[in-house]
């Protein structure tokens, strides 16, 4: 994903390492560069060109960047790209889908 808007990746990299480091002080070390990149693509410049941004305003909302916020939108992604249901058979899933009808036939 580096390599989505190619050179204002490269010359936000500086930035992009402090704000990694500023999360591994808080402890949130598994937060990569790539990471943050993708958040601000995703979530930050969602509606957005970057190209037209100014350096300075890209800057801006890569430092400006809330470790609370962060991990917020990753935790939501998570869940929202999860399969909760890989576990479960179909005839769980029945029974999950719909309840009524099995308590009907154990009666």
């Amino acid at each position: 994903m580096s390599t989505e808007h190619g050179p204002i990746y490269a010359k936000m990299l500086p930035a992009l390492q402090s704000k990694m480091n500023e999360f591994h002080l808080y402890g949130y070390t598994t937060v990569t560069v790539e990471d943050i990149w993708i958040y601000c693509i995703r979530k930050i410049w969602r509606k957005k060109d970057v190209t037209q941004m100014g350096s300075h305003q890209i800057m801006n909302d890569i430092l400006q960047i809330l470790p609370a916020a962060f991990m917020t939108y990753t935790q939501i992604e998570a869940q929202r790209n999860s399969d909760w249901f890989s576990d479960l058979n179909s005839a769980d899933l029945q029974i999950l889908l719909n309840p009524k009808k099995d308590v009907e036939n154990e009666q």
